[in-house]
C-alpha cells in the first residue's frame, strides 16, 4: 500500500530538491526513498524508473525557469528583454543547478507527460517572440535561437565549473556578452543563397 501523502508530484519536488543540492548525476532512488523515509520500493507506485524521475524534473525545471522568463520580459522589447530574459535565464541555473542540468541534459521523457507540460512550448514561444522583435524571421529565428542557447548555456556551465579565473569578474564579461549578442541581432547577417 502507498504511503499517505506521497505522489509523483511529492516525489518530483523532492527529487529536484536533491538534484540541487547534489548534482541530477548523483540523484537515486534510494537516496529519495532515505529522504522521504520510505522504502525503495513504495516509490515505485508513483514513478516508474529513475529516468522517468529525472524526466519529471526536467519538466518541473522548465515550467519553472519558463515562469521565471516570462514574468522577466513582459512589457519589455530589444535589448530590454534580451537581456531579462538572459537574467532570468542564469539566475535560475544558480539557484536551482540540479533542476536547471535537468534541463539541458537529453532524458527520456514519457510522451503522455510531455504533452501536458506547458513549460517547453512556452519557452519556444517566449524565445521566438523575443526574437521577433528583432525582426528576424525564418530560418534566421531558429539560428538565433540556437545561439542564443549556445551562449547563455555554455556560459553559465563554465560559470558553475569554475571556469572563469581571470581576475575580470564573469559579471562584467556576462554584461558585454549581452551587449555583443544585442549587436549582432540588430544587424543580423542576410541568409546566402545555398546555406547549409
Amino acid at each position: 500500500m502507498a504511503r499517505a501523502g506521497l505522489t509523483a508530484e511529492r516525489l518530483t519536488i523532492a527529487g529536484a530538491e536533491l538534484a540541487d543540492e547534489v548534482g541530477l548525476d548523483q540523484v537515486t532512488m534510494s537516496q529519495l526513498a532515505r529522504r522521504l523515509g520510505v522504502k525503495d520500493a513504495s516509490l515505485y507506485t508513483h514513478v516508474r524508473s529513475l529516468e522517468d524521475l529525472r524526466g519529471r524534473i526536467a519538466l518541473l525545471a522548465a515550467d519553472e525557469k519558463t515562469i521565471r522568463i516570462a514574468e522577466a520580459t513582459t512589457g519589455r522589447a530589444g535589448k530590454d528583454a534580451l537581456v531579462a530574459f538572459a537574467n532570468a535565464w542564469r539566475e535560475y541555473a544558480h539557484r536551482h543547478p540540479g533542476r536547471y542540468t535537468a534541463t539541458q541534459t537529453p532524458i527520456q521523457i514519457d510522451p503522455e507527460l510531455a504533452a501536458k507540460a506547458p513549460g517547453p512550448r512556452r519557452a519556444v514561444e517566449l524565445t521566438y517572440g523575443m526574437l521577433r522583435g528583432y525582426g528576424l524571421a525564418e530560418p534566421d529565428l531558429t539560428d538565433a535561437v540556437r545561439l542564443l542557447r549556445s551562449t547563455f548555456h555554455g556560459f553559465v556551465a563554465l560559470e558553475a565549473a569554475g571556469g572563469f579565473t581571470h581576475q575580470r569578474s564573469p559579471q562584467q564579461s556576462w554584461v558585454r556578452a549581452l551587449d555583443a549578442l544585442h549587436t549582432l541581432l540588430e544587424h543580423w547577417p542576410a541568409s546566402r543563397e545555398g546555406d547549409s
